[in-house]
């Protein structure tokens, strides 16, 4: 299938939609008029919907350095610097504010470059004002125990806030959820005191050569991103700090914390990257991948972990290349589950963001999310990765892997 946008692989991590048959990328599609003659149109609101397990949601950003590893996208610069945001189970009390579903520099980035490559115009949405329903630094609830950890990781150049919807439901039904931005790669990555680190520039020509090779070298910048957060959380887990500027962390982060039942999905490349960790890295259990190809080793090598895939569109386990060599490969527990009428971006928070547009630009949303109902969208993924880590990483049965077409018409078992 050929790029059908060069901004996708920057905004929506497209792995699956990168060329193959050595056709060029088409440019960003025009965006529409801002507004007609005269004053121009306030800014659009929108909502992310809110997660539906028992538990408040807390969140906290940390900034991480690797000073052990040059940058290895920017090599000029002797250390690797990485933002991380947690998610977790949080006490119902106390007043904090709601966190951002990007922080403000970089909601100017996305408006000003992301959002016109998905036909959005500049200033046509509150990107600032999209709040997440995680309170910034409360408490853990200490009711809740040790709680699993999972990783997440979004599609290659994708911001992890494109994971939202995921991670807070994850978070509000008993896990620490450490969602990861890859610096260099991400189209924006924003840093204590308003930095904001862009993605390198694309070379002019992505063909198919070019564009493996990129995620070639990401996959692996990921890898060893993954690798050294994880020991990060290790230090935590022990009463250590691990952000660069020591600043507080909520209250009983580090005891809640469980890195015996560790787990990481992502969607696009990030989940490729979770297949490559789980395969390793003995630290991870169980791993899941939204829609994405794999790239490097672990398409040939798969794994012995439990894997959960889910796809889109008219893909199946022999007509994707690498999730026919990983399937036949792989020894564990897996299942492979396709959404009816989704698309590459359905498994991004772009499905429940831009049909809120309805009356504004002309946003190509069936090329981008699909024409599946987006809550039915969201609500399966998310039945569906809590339950696969409800079985894998805390040993509870769940009837949605026998019959997942009995909640879910839209779902369909591919293997």
């Amino acid at each position: 299938m050929p790029l059908t946008r060069r901004g996708l692989l920057r905004a929506l991590g497209a792995a699956t939609a990168l060329a193959t048959t050595g056709a060029a990328a088409r440019p960003p599609a025009r965006p529409a008029a801002a507004n007609a003659p005269g004053a121009a149109p306030a800014p659009r609101t929108l909502r992310l919907p809110p997660p539906t397990g028992p538990w408040p949601v807390g969140t906290v950003d940390l900034h991480l350095v690797d000073g052990a590893r040059p940058d290895p996208l920017v090599p000029a610069r002797p250390f690797r610097e990485l933002m991380a945001g947690v998610w977790y189970p949080a006490d119902p009390g106390g007043t904090y504010p709601t966190a951002p579903w990007l922080p403000p520099a970089a909601a100017a980035d996305w408006d000003a470059h992301s959002a016109p490559a998905l036909g959005i115009p500049t200033g046509a949405v509150d990107w600032r004002g999209i709040r997440t329903h995680a309170r910034t630094g409360a408490p853990v609830a200490r009711a809740a125990g040790q709680l699993p950890v999972v990783l997440f990781s979004s599609g290659d150049g994708g911001t992890r806030a494109l994971g939202t919807t995921l991670v807070e439901e994850l978070a509000s039904r008993g896990y620490v959820v450490v969602a990861l931005d890859s610096t260099y790669e991400a189209d924006q990555v924003e840093f204590p005191g308003g930095r904001v680190e862009r993605a390198l520039p694309l070379p002019d020509e992505l063909t198919p050569e070019v564009i493996a090779a990129l995620l070639a070298l990401h996959a692996r910048a990921r890898l060893a991103d993954a690798g050294f957060v994880l020991g990060r959380l290790d230090a935590l887990a022990h009463g250590r700090n691990p952000d660069a500027g020591r600043r507080p962390l909520p209250a009983g982060l580090p005891e809640a914390l469980d890195l015996s039942r560790t787990g990481a999905f992502g969607q696009s490349l990030g989940g490729s990257v979770a297949a490559q960790l789980a395969h390793d890295d003995p630290r991870v259990r169980a791993a899941a991948g939204l829609d994405g190809e794999f790239v490097g080793p672990v398409a040939h090598t798969g794994v012995g972990t439990p894997f959960l895939l889910m796809a889109s569109g008219t893909k199946t386990l022999g007509t994707e290349p690498s999730w026919a060599s990983f399937w036949a490969a792989s020894t564990g527990w897996r299942r492979a589950l396709r959404l009816r009428n989704a698309a590459h971006g359905s498994y991004t928070d772009l499905q429940v963001l831009l049909p809120q547009l309805t009356g504004g630009p002309q946003v190509p949303a069936a090329e981008l999310i699909g024409t599946i109902d987006p809550r039915r969208s969201l609500a399966a993924q998310r039945t569906a990765v809590t339950a696969f880590f409800d079985l894998h990483l805390r040993r509870r049965p769940t009837p949605f892997f026998a019959h997942p077409g009995g909640r879910y018409p839209e779902v369909e078992v591919l293997g």
